[in-house]
């Protein structure tokens, strides 16, 4: 079926994976379904394009001798555990293979009459020309109050009436109903969507004629998906995103979805709640449950939960999401029918994540030990 889970690009802000586990939930869910669709392993995405990343750089002590990308690079490396980078290795929004794709997809929408060029009013920061949008308020770049209208070329999308910029066909899930109120927010954008932003750092519009801009990071993220899928030969990339993530996004990335019969869909997963895995101490002593398992239940059945129960899993259903996990793993076949594994992954492959919830075909899916790659580093305090 051609299907490949791959991560909605984490943003690189400060902090590592074992110290915040829920930011890397996507990633471990995507390698959990490409280990059992037996595609190989996809790589982690990072999303380096942020207005965060152009202060903490221009901040920086070591600025004049550490190059912009190479300090994301670094950021990234100390993501992961010391000698866990991961097997499909590491992607971010602004790689050369990303940007190629990037500026291939936007000349195209551009031959096609779908974007333009054209003269805009927006407004500048009166200190740092950072554009601040079609209002006027305080500078995010430099926190200057004061900014003036200019109009000046940028590359937008003037969205037909009535156009919707997400519908249940981009939902990978197809049997599951996408939340209502995300489709609404997801429309509730202007006809007229801007794609070119004033960074530091991301994908030059500099070729199109648009000097100092760069494609808006929303769009980025779906092109780095589309790169990833293009480079492992998936013609349907599934992107895991969290329902925020998806609402923020999906507008800016509707002209991004496709390309060259290759088309990306998302797979909504909610959040996990990490920080309260301290109440789940005594229940894994009670139920003897060994540090290997309890990696397993962590950073690999809790994240594929999270694509089951897509409004998030409470600390309440801890425990007994725990007592389910241990019933599956004390079910497991010395050896899974090929049948049953053929099944598995044909509702994997579809989006069906009812499986989860399984206890027989679970106990077919669990695997001897984790198969994640750097993300698998527990968060403190959360034994058992």
């Amino acid at each position: 079926m051609n299907v490949l889970y791959i991560n909605g690009p984490v943003q690189n802000g400060p902090f590592t994976i074992a110290e915040r586990p829920g930011k890397a939930a996507g990633i471990r869910a995507a390698e959990a379904l490409n280990a059992l669709l037996g595609t190989g392993p996809a790589p982690h995405l990072w999303n380096t394009v942020a207005l965060a990343g152009d202060l903490r750089h221009r901040d920086a002590p070591d600025r004049a001798t550490v190059a912009r990308r190479e300090r994301e690079e670094r950021a990234i490396a100390a993501k992961y555990a010391p000698g866990a980078a991961p097997a499909g290795g590491v992607l971010t929004d602004t790689a050369p293979a990303v940007a190629a794709l990037a500026l291939e997809v936007t000349e195209r929408l551009l031959q096609e009459g779908a974007l333009a060029v054209v003269p805009t009013a927006v407004y500048l920061c009166a200190r740092c020309g950072h554009m601040t949008g079609t209002v006027a308020h305080a500078c995010r770049a430099c926190g200057h109050q004061r900014s003036w209208p200019q109009t000046r070329r940028l590359l937008v999308w003037d969205r037909p009436p009535d156009t919707p910029v997400l519908a249940r066909d981009d939902f990978h899930a197809r049997r599951a109903r996408p939340p209502g109120h995300l489709l609404t927010i997801a429309g509730n954008v202007p006809e007229r969507l801007i794609l070119s932003r004033t960074r530091d750092h991301g994908i030059s519009l500099a070729p199109l004629g648009l000097d100092g801009l760069v494609l808006d990071p929303r769009a980025g993220l779906h092109i780095a998906v589309l790169a990833a899928a293009v480079r492992h030969g998936a013609g349907q990339p599934v992107m895991t995103v969290t329902e925020n993530a998806a609402a923020n996004v999906a507008a800016y990335g509707a002209l991004f979805r496709r390309h060259n019969g290759t088309r990306l869909r998302y797979a909504l997963h909610g959040r996990i709640p990490y920080d309260d895995t301290a109440a789940l101490q005594r229940l894994c002593e009670v139920h003897h449950v060994s540090p290997a398992q309890r990696e397993l239940f962590l950073a690999w059945f809790l994240p594929l939960c999270s694509l089951h129960f897509r409004a998030g899993i409470t600390a309440a259903q801890l425990p007994g999401l725990l007592k389910f996990w241990r019933r599956a793993h004390l079910a497991r076949p010395d050896t899974p029918g090929s049948d049953a594994l053929a099944e598995l992954r044909r509702r994997i492959a579809a989006g069906d994540m009812r499986w989860v919830m399984d206890v027989r075909a679970l106990a077919r899916a669990i695997p001897e030990s984790p198969v994640t790659h750097g993300s698998i580093a527990g968060p403190e305090g959360a034994s058992c």
